[in-house]
């Protein structure tokens, strides 16, 4: 029994999973602010938890669109007057050449023509292949420039119709580390050699 609780614990440590690591977007998915169903509001940024820049449109299932994640997603081209082009954007703490992982649910509101640019670190990308049906996942890396990065969403049409958002995510992306040779090793052979004697023993029974 001494030899299987043995084992056990060496399987474990090996594979057990790295730790999952924290979204660094807050309120990515725009679940802050209560809205009751089949209904939408337009908000000041400073009014919806972790996001900055234009006002944000949020929607709550209005014309039974579903968000990607959660209850409410965000409409980038908001109601109300702006100056300038409509952009959100979202700082947030990074370690200088770290490589992270950017993902995101998009959705066009009335018109596949919708586009809008996303920039964070040293990417500069132009998102044009919405659909008015369905949400699309973006997905992407990029490495840290700084140890403060600002994620941005900038619309590419005017007025106050399109670019839906919702499920922002940044994630470090994972590490592979090395298995270390000591004390793994030595715990494994012993654990082997310890399996071979057994079954020797209960063959010879």
């Amino acid at each position: 029994m001494q030899l299987i609780s043995l084992k056990s614990l060496v399987f474990v440590a090996l594979l057990a999973p790295v730790a999952s690591h924290a979204n660094l977007i807050v309120n990515g998915s725009f679940e802050a602010n209560n809205l009751p169903k089949n209904s939408w509001t337009v908000m000041n940024s400073s009014n919806v938890n972790g996001w900055q820049g234009s006002n944000i449109e949020l929607w709550h299932q209005l014309y039974n669109v579903k968000a990607a994640d959660g209850l409410i997603h965000a409409e980038l081209n908001a109601d109300g007057g702006n100056s300038g082009a409509w952009s959100i954007f979202q700082p947030f703490n990074t370690v200088t050449g770290t490589r992270y992982d950017l993902s995101f649910a998009y959705r066009a509101r009335a018109s596949e023509n919708e586009s809008f640019r996303v920039t964070v670190a040293d990417l500069n990308q132009i998102v044009d292949d919405h659909k008015t049906n369905s949400w699309s996942l973006f997905k992407t890396s990029f490495v840290a420039t700084d140890t403060t990065t600002t994620l941005r969403f900038t619309s590419l049409n005017t007025g106050t119709v399109g670019n839906f958002l919702d499920d922002v995510k940044v994630l470090a992306s994972p590490v592979l580390q090395a298995v270390p040779e000591s004390p793994v090793w030595p715990l494994l052979m012993l654990v082997g050699a310890g399996l071979v004697w057994r079954r020797r023993s209960t063959q010879r029974s």
